[in-house]
């Protein structure tokens, strides 16, 4: 029996459905004692450090957690699941970790870097250790914006580390004692096995191998390639997967479908697709809760896909047509437990954009909301932004670029229009207004979409997201006109994004996400084969 300890923020499902296809049962903790009297056990931490260590607080877990540990028995620490074991975190400064471990958690702050790091990264061994037995140098998922740095106070403590920018602790091991700050849940069949020879040892010493790995110099993070399953209810009120032309997903009068969404979603997982997305663009949004047939869509996909979910649409305030209110947090936390990992917000980005232009930061936002509890890594903002011509730069109060894209009378300059409601409703902000914004409002990503390039297969709009990007410090996601493998290796030459996210082509088998990888993996692009 394996013991989990799930305080109640983010998405631990994975890690429960981990464990059970692995052939273990789980045993959530549900008072202290519990803790006491486990034999294995599992911290998953997610979200921001001072929201959980005051959850562990209140729960009266902290000092029967820190025994635990003291006592040798078998524990292993996931994301902040790692961090808490250090003395404290830049994150909270006058909340303590548990203080396992000596040191200090400190955000990333190399200015050049995204923040956070976000995507599959390789790690460097320092000794062995029989949690990475079979280890064959595979690149694991990570997902955060602090992280421990090695010094000698804690040498003895490191088992691995990762590079992005400079170097920091992706592993942690003294006896049965470990803790990784990726997320073997999320990280394929590589962190399946992470898990698997956690739950088998009977001795985490015992090591079935003999020296350490060879590693790289340095470790490399790589380009994401993103399926996204646009879902809503058919004609026949069965839950599909469609896709749109410019946002219109009917073709002859009749809704595109393209498949069940459980169903591709572990396609995409087998084939090798790094996340999946989501995006529900039905009716069934404005229904109670507890009714969205989203939720058993996450139940299901994360019983069988170990790469992370986002899910998008309807994330918001909301009062049910039983006059039940839901805050957005109430909304978010649902998907989490279903489990999502990030939450995509659009409309209601724009409209949090809106009000911060006119009142300032009110922390009521949905971004606000959800990033304060979750941290800022498990919000993404998606922005639906349409070209708007100009003869001059004078024409508009909005921010112009210089195009080499002509308008239709030969207008050298755009501006971006944001719009909601699915495309359906414009609004008077612009693509760099929401993004940089909703940035300061706590979003750790942004989705960027664009219109004029939905369903067109004629590529990325490169002069968008070169926009977007040289304004923000938070990864970014390329959206929208995707047509052939040339058009991921262009995107990711000419501009400096994350990641790449497409659909169509791969619904409709055009293009396979191995081919794309094997693509790019030949011209020099980091990716995860």
């Amino acid at each position: 029996m394996i013991t989990l300890l799930d305080y109640g923020a983010g998405n631990v499902r994975s890690v429960r459905n981990a464990i059970r296809k692995l052939g273990y049962s789980v045993k959530d903790v549900s008072k202290p004692e519990d803790i006491t009297n486990a034999k294995k056990l599992i911290f998953p931490g997610v979200g921001s450090f001072g929201s959980a260590m005051k959850i562990l607080e209140e729960e009266g877990y902290v000092e029967p957690l820190v025994d635990y540990i003291k006592s040798g028995r078998p524990f292993l620490g996931i994301c902040l699941g790692l961090q808490t074991l250090f003395e404290g975190s830049e994150e909270s400064p006058k909340t303590p970790g548990l203080g396992i471990i000596k040191g200090y958690v400190k955000r990333f702050d190399d200015e050049s870097l995204s923040v956070p790091h976000i995507g599959w990264n390789d790690v460097k061994l320092k000794k062995r250790s029989m949690l990475f037995s079979g280890y064959k140098g595979e690149k694991f998922y990570f997902v955060h914006s602090y992280r421990a740095v090695p010094d000698e106070s804690n040498k003895d403590w490191i088992l691995a580390t990762t590079d992005y920018g400079g170097e920091f602790i992706s592993a942690v091991q003294k006896g049965n004692i470990v803790a990784v700050q990726f997320h073997p849940e999320k990280s394929g069949k590589a962190g399946l096995r992470i898990l698997k020879n956690f739950l088998e040892a009977d001795n985490l010493n015992e090591y079935r191998y003999q020296g350490i790995p060879k590693s790289k110099n340095k470790t490399k993070l790589a380009k994401r390639i993103i399926a996204c399953l646009d879902v809503r209810t058919n004609d026949e009120g069965d839950l599909v997967v469609t896709k749109g032309d410019k946002y219109d997903v009917r073709e002859k009068g009749r809704v595109r479908n393209l498949g069940k969404p459980v169903e591709l979603a572990r396609r995409y997982y087998e084939e090798g697709a790094d996340e999946i997305v989501f995006l529900n663009i039905t009716g069934f949004r404005d229904f109670p809760l507890k009714d969205q047939p989203m939720l058993e869509v996450l139940r299901l996909t994360s019983k069988n896909v170990f790469v992370p979910l986002t899910i998008g649409g309807g994330i918001r305030d909301y009062t049910d047509s039983d006059g039940t209110y839901y805050s957005a947090l109430e909304v978010a936390s649902e998907y989490f437990r279903s489990g999502a990992d990030k939450v995509s917000i659009g409309s209601d980005a724009v409209y949090a954009v809106e009000e911060y232009l006119k009142h300032g930061k009110t922390g009521e936002s949905s971004i606000e909301q959800i990033s304060r509890v979750y941290g800022s890594q498990a919000v993404v903002v998606s922005i639906d932004p349409k070209r708007v011509y100009v003869e001059s730069p004078d024409d508009t109060d909005h921010n112009v670029i210089k195009t080499e894209i002509p308008g239709p009378n030969g207008e050298e300059y755009c501006w971006f229009q944001c719009t909601v409601k699915g495309g359906r409703e414009e609004r008077d902000v612009d693509a760099l207004q929401v993004a940089t914004i909703c940035e300061k409002l706590g979003a750790g990503e942004i989705l960027l979409n664009c219109i004029d390039r939905d369903g067109t297969k004629l590529g990325y709009d490169i002069e968008l997201i070169n926009h977007v990007k040289s304004a923000v410090s938070i990864p970014v996601i390329a959206s929208s006109g995707a047509g052939c493998v040339e058009h991921f290796y262009e995107v990711f030459t000419k501009t400096d994004v994350e990641a790449a996210l497409a659909a169509g082509i791969f619904h409709r088998g055009e293009v396979s996400i191995q081919e794309v990888k094997e693509y790019l993996k030949k011209r020099g692009i980091e990716v995860r084969l």
